[in-house]
């Protein structure tokens, strides 16, 4: 396949794309009404926020993967690290953050590549930054975001995710906490480079597919599951019960909605839908990202991965500031948008 047959295929794509995205609306009241069910039923709201959801948040993440996964090929792993480990802890740590956006992983997938980080030397405060903000700010978290809550939503949950990152980040650098990483992480530090090679338009496309592939194919039952769980909420979930456990009047929801959050693991993708959920019936906003937030970021599985890495009183650190990072960004979000 040649260039401009490659790009012809990408225009229709996306033309196709956008026409069925466009049509998601119609399509599942439509659905739910072919089969004469009442969609302002309990079952029938449920049902058609089951078939929107799932199909709209799936073509977001493909989407959205997509066009990472062709970004990616400009920037291999080891060109990406290589960049980061010139830097003093504070660019590294800016640098790191915004790296964690453009990376569509649950907390445990960001984990292999925190590793390589720290074995190729970049700085501990620098890893840290890109492992928060990975799990924490990705782009399909603020695309899912802009299409459900709208650009003011989205660009605070941008802004505050990667402070939290950068400057939870940042403080851990600043512990000097190095000699509490695994000494077999710091006995394979080293170059890890490899010649950069140039890569062909249709392959960087070929790159963008094979991420839809490989991410799309891991995530897609989180997003069910967690579109179903949303649907469930949206038709059944009481929201007297829901907005006295997350109602913006209790300054005290927000930490407990962290820690019913930690036990949990998802991805972004997955949650997102049951957050959107959760505010329909009367949660705060606030209350509810910072549940989303400790889902993504500071998952049970993903402590289990890092204590293969990390000793207890880094692990614990790490925990801590990004939970006292996480309590403050869900008290921030329920002050100004309450």
């Amino acid at each position: 396949m040649n260039k401009k047959i490659a790009n012809l295929a990408l225009v229709l794509g996306l033309a196709a794309w956008w026409g069925l995205y466009r049509s998601l609306a119609f399509l599942s009241g439509a659905a739910v009404s072919m089969i004469g069910m009442d969609r302002a039923s309990h079952l029938g709201a449920s049902l058609e926020f089951l078939l929107f959801e799932v199909p709209k948040v799936l073509m977001l993440l493909v989407l959205v993967v997509y066009g990472v996964g062709v970004l990616r090929s400009f920037f291999t792993p080891e060109k990406t690290r290589r960049i980061l480990s010139r830097f003093p802890e504070g660019v590294g740590n800016v640098l790191a953050a915004l790296l964690g956006i453009a990376t569509p992983f649950c907390s445990c997938s960001a984990v292999p590549l925190f590793i390589g980080f720290l074995t190729a030397g970049v700085p501990l405060g620098v890893t840290f930054s890109f492992l928060i903000s990975a799990p924490m700010v990705n782009e399909v978290a603020l695309a899912l975001l802009f299409g459900l809550f709208g650009w003011k939503v989205a660009a605070l949950y941008l802004v505050t995710g990667l402070t939290v990152a950068m400057l939870g980040g940042w403080v851990i650098g600043k512990l000097r906490l190095e000699n509490h990483v695994e000494d077999w992480v710091m006995d394979v530090r080293g170059s890890t480079d490899v010649p950069d090679v140039d890569i062909a338009w249709v392959d960087r496309l070929g790159a963008g597919l094979g991420a839809v592939r490989e991410i799309v194919g891991k995530v897609w039952p989180w997003v069910v599951a967690g579109v179903g769980l949303g649907a469930f909420i949206h038709g059944f979930a009481p929201t007297g019960m829901l907005a006295s456990f997350m109602g913006k009047g209790a300054w005290w929801t927000v930490p407990l909605a962290v820690l019913f959050g930690v036990p949990m693991y998802a991805n972004a993708a997955g949650i997102i839908p049951v957050v959107s959920a959760l505010l329909e019936k009367g949660a705060a906003l606030g209350t509810a990202l910072a549940f989303m937030m400790s889902v993504t970021a500071l998952s049970a599985p993903e402590a289990i991965l890092l204590r293969k890495v990390l000793k207890p009183r880094l692990l614990a650190t790490f925990f801590g500031i990004v939970a006292v990072g996480i309590l403050l960004v869900g008290w921030l979000f329920n002050l100004l948008l309450g």
